[in-house]
């Protein structure tokens, strides 16, 4: 029996790049589109183009490069929104535009202080002019888990009829419930007359740990399109995970009707490079993806492994992209290795000089580490483009003392908008006597409120991860740094997360919420 399709709408570039830190410039972007192509996602939500110039600019890369997948731009339901967003997918093979506005009752009259009747006409209003640069339109009814089914039904008959392709359902704020969320997809479709015309979606956050559930629950009463991040990244709790819901769907299709068309075996790939560039790590026991998805400790278990896979586990590993760390090069390893391996990790160069200047970079890891794995070439391409960005401050020297009973202590040297800086600090340990160091020469003032190492790879010349979250004045970000060594990792992550922070192309969202 032929199945359905069920896309797959990944909004890791918009939605998921809404944690608090997690913002991503134009190449984070790219290299994330890249990947999310190479697994084939069927349409990527680049970002807001409104927000500002740079997620413009970011989102129009992605579309000039993305060419299997449909690339999609956000857009309130304002002109000036729309045309921003139309203007960013122009370059695109395959553009859409997602329009959205509110419909719960507490945000129409306490957010948009509008009547039914103006929503309608603004929602229809905007899907008109979306067609304008596009025949693919996909409209939200922002908070629908919470809004009046007569309503819902009502604006999406109107939109369907001016055009929208999409109609997405979104849970806004992770209230509803599968049972409920699944009934509410089941009657729109069934109400509303021209439902036929359009495919339905669903946009669930996890406020409750249920964005997930709440997914499969409408892909169960006829919703087939799902938009996800990988790693079930997104602001608050999150939004529903790309690769539970593909594998959920994917593992149980004696139980759904449709099927999606992604590579899994790529999903590791992305979900690491995600968790790098953004900094937020998996945690261990996270489904599909964590250290310990496919882990067994308990004898019980492993006996029953060891005699037939299937006694534990309902899917392989190798399914989703997990095998051995590959050994691939070492100190002697030539450029051309380099580059082609690269390659074969879907890295590419947008220069000679970039891949030069990585290589050197592999070339220093090898003289410390004699082992180099896939992870430790993804960290090196992470850490280049980390220093590329803002380098009014960069790390020249650091020795640091600790000794048993003894004060650490950290002589720090920085090179500050050109000029070589030196300061002493102790500290209750040695990162804390070289983050202290590292004040006393910046004078930012930042609050630290996440201090984060990961071993990128196994064994104890293993490169350390680090990621540090900063905020000053309200605004929050991401620093990571990785060496062999912690503590020189350390120093790397905060003086990145400085950069970040005293420069001045931050990004504001103008919504007020998001979806």
């Amino acid at each position: 029996m032929n199945k359905e399709k069920l896309i797959i709408f990944d909004t890791t570039l918009r939605d998921g790049e809404q944690s608090p830190g997690a913002s991503m410039t134009r190449d984070e972007k790219v290299r994330i589109a890249r990947a999310l192509e190479v697994m084939k996602v069927d349409i990527i939500e680049a970002g807001f183009p409104i927000a500002s110039n740079g997620d413009f600019e970011a989102v129009k890369a992605v579309a000039e490069i993305v060419k299997d997948c449909t690339v999609c731009a956000l857009a309130r339901a304002i002109k000036g929104d729309i045309e921003r967003a139309g203007e960013a997918i122009k370059p695109a093979n395959s553009g859409r535009i997602h329009t959205f506005l509110a419909t719960s009752p507490i945000h129409m009259k306490e957010k948009l202080r509008m009547s039914a009747d103006e929503v309608v006409e603004a929602a229809v209003k905007s899907v008109a002019m979306a067609r304008r640069y596009t025949d693919n339109v996909e409209f939200s009814p922002e908070d629908a888990g919470r809004s009046e089914p007569d309503f819902l039904c009502r604006i999406i008959e109107a939109v369907i009829a001016e055009g929208a392709t999409t109609i997405n359902i979104p849970d806004t704020v992770g209230y509803n419930i599968p049972h409920q969320f699944g009934a509410l997809i089941k009657d729109l479709i069934e109400r509303v007359p021209n439902s036929d015309q359009a495919i339905f979606s669903v946009h669930c956050h996890n406020d409750l740990g249920l964005a997930v559930s709440n997914s499969l629950s409408a892909v169960l009463h006829g919703a087939r399109q799902v938009e996800c991040t990988v790693n079930g990244l997104g602001e608050r709790a999150g939004n529903a995970s790309l690769e539970e819901i593909v594998m959920a769907v994917r593992t149980r299709q004696d139980v759904f009707p449709c099927d999606t068309t992604l590579d899994a075996t790529q999903i590791m790939n992305c979900s690491k490079l995600v968790a790098g560039i953004t900094g937020f790590n998996v945690q261990p026991n996270k489904a599909i993806v964590g250290a310990n998805a496919f882990a067994h400790e308990s004898g019980i278990h492993q006996d029953g492994v060891l005699k037939a896979r299937e006694t534990y586990e309902i899917m392989r590993a190798e399914d989703v992209g997990w095998s051995s760390n590959k050994l691939v090069l070492g100190k002697h390893s030539g450029r051309n290795a380099f580059k082609t391996r690269m390659l074969e990790l879907n890295i590419e160069f947008s220069s000679e000089e970039e891949l030069n200047e990585v290589f050197a970079r592999f070339k220093t890891l090898a003289d410390k580490k004699h082992d180099i794995f896939d992870e430790d070439l993804q960290a090196l391409v992470t850490e280049s483009a980390l220093e590329t960005e803002n380098e009014s401050i960069k790390l020249v020297a650091l020795r640091v003392c600790c000794e048993t009973g003894e004060t650490p202590n950290a002589t720090m040297i920085l090179n500050i908008n050109g000029e070589e800086q030196q300061a002493e600090a102790t500290g209750d340990g040695p990162v804390d006597a070289c983050f202290k160091a590292i004040e006393k020469l910046t004078n930012t003032g930042v609050n630290l409120q996440l201090y984060s190492v990961n071993a990128i790879t196994t064994g104890t010349d293993s490169q350390g991860e680090v990621t540090v979250r900063v905020e000053k004045d309200g605004r929050i970000v991401n620093g990571q740094g990785a060496d062999t060594d912690i503590v020189i990792a350390s120093a790397k992550s905060y003086i990145n997360a400085l950069n970040k922070i005293t420069s001045r192309s931050g990004r504001t969202h103008p919504q007020l919420e998001s979806l």
